[in-house]
């Protein structure tokens, strides 16, 4: 068994669900430390975090990732249980975590192993950013360690976010960026009444409806060549006091924005304003901007992740910028490079997650190729 899988499988099984860490990032620093790793603990909240630091000059190259996994749903549908991983006969890791992202926390350390071994005096300087809460609220792990990095002035050059980017085999897809994330919740208040008496009340679902289909319907921008178009989608709607003779008094609707470079969350707020407006409803709403959109041309860092990529696998990455929100959005405004590099995400978040296990060993020497082609 190799060296990173023989991490990876340490690293499973120690059940750290979000915020918890459970002795993660001790054990990644007991790898680090030995290599002439600064160690900084910092604690926000109830969360741990880690910043180690190899190096005192620029460039600085980071690899950041979290240790917290999602919760394992209903255990008895595991195969195996979850917090106890193994590599099955088909050469799968399984485990929570496997894939998202435990498996790129281990192949990182394994390839600054191997490169410090190599490159003792490598330009430059070799970072880990590590948090126990990128699949909770995000509010006291990476998001805070950069205020405090920023706060003395200290830059990240390069970041390689260990997220699994990958679709069919690692490497085929590189994110380079990331939509920004807008969540509404609004509130149409109506006046509750009989159903048998409408012209005594006021129903919101009604009043709402032609709103929503125009929201629906509504072209927001049309993206560029490394974004698509932003996306509106409705994720919940509620009304009803709990009778079939009762119009309802409001009427809840929860939606997202996936919003590209084209269009501010401001302007969307404001057209969003205006068409609720032009239908003359009543109504309180509430934003939340979970991240804005970022995105890192090519350039040093996604041309050496590409080249790196291709020589360990023979493959040609395709740049991306799809999916969900990563912990890369609060690192891009700092001015740094940022991709996310990791192994299959086709079965995160799952029952029976897992990963090719040679995959985290081609995903070992990716990284390594990358601080190689950045740093020696």
């Amino acid at each position: 068994m190799t060296p990173t899988i023989e991490l990876a499988l340490d690293l499973i099984q120690r059940p750290s669900v979000t915020p918890e860490d459970e002795g993660c990032q001790d054990l990644m620093i007991s790898r680090l430390e030995p290599l002439g790793f600064k160690v900084e603990k910092l604690r926000f909240g109830e969360v741990e975090n880690i910043w180690l630091r190899r190096g005192d000059s620029a460039p600085l190259l980071a690899f950041a990732g979290h240790t917290d996994v999602v919760p394992t749903g209903p255990v008895e549908k595991w195969d195996n249980p979850p917090f106890s991983p193994c590599v099955d006969e088909n050469g799968m890791l399984q485990g929570r975590g496997a894939a998202d992202m435990k498996g790129s926390l281990a192949a990182m350390i394994t390839a600054c192993e191997a490169f410090v071994a190599e490159h003792p005096d490598h330009k430059g300087s070799i970072a880990f950013l590590i948090t126990s809460d990128e699949e909770g609220p995000a509010q006291n792990g990476t998001v805070k360690v950069i205020e405090h990095l920023e706060a003395r002035n200290e830059k990240i050059d390069w970041c390689i976010v260990g997220e699994p980017s990958s679709t069919h085999q690692v490497g085929d897809i590189i994110k380079n960026g990331r939509r920004g994330s807008m969540h509404g919740h609004l509130v149409i208040r109506g006046i509750q009444g009989h159903v048998a008496y409408p012209h005594l009340a006021r129903n919101p679902v009604h009043e709402v409806a032609l709103a929503l289909t125009e929201l629906t319907g509504e072209e927001w921008d049309q993206g560029n060549d490394f974004f698509p178009p932003t996306s509106f989608q409705i994720w919940h709607i509620h009304a009803g006091e709990g009778a079939s003779n009762v119009i309802p008094g409001k009427c809840e609707v929860n939606f997202n924005f996936r919003f590209s470079p084209e269009v501010t969350d401001k302007e969307l707020q404001s057209r969003v304003l205006t068409i609720l407006d032009r239908h003359n409803l009543e109504y309180d709403i509430e934003w939340h901007v979970s991240g804005q959109p970022f995105l890192t041309r090519p350039g040093a860092l996604v041309n050496a992740a590409k080249e790196s990529i291709k020589a360990e696998t023979g493959i040609e990455s395709e740049l991306s910028t799809s999916g969900g929100t990563s912990d890369g959005r609060f690192i891009a405004p700092t001015g740094a490079q940022v991709v996310e590099l990791g192994p299959v995400n086709a079965t995160i978040h799952k029952v029976n997650e897992c990963v090719k296990a040679s995959d985290l060993d081609d995903l070992g020497r990716i990284y390594q190729g990358i601080l190689k082609r950045l740093l020696a």
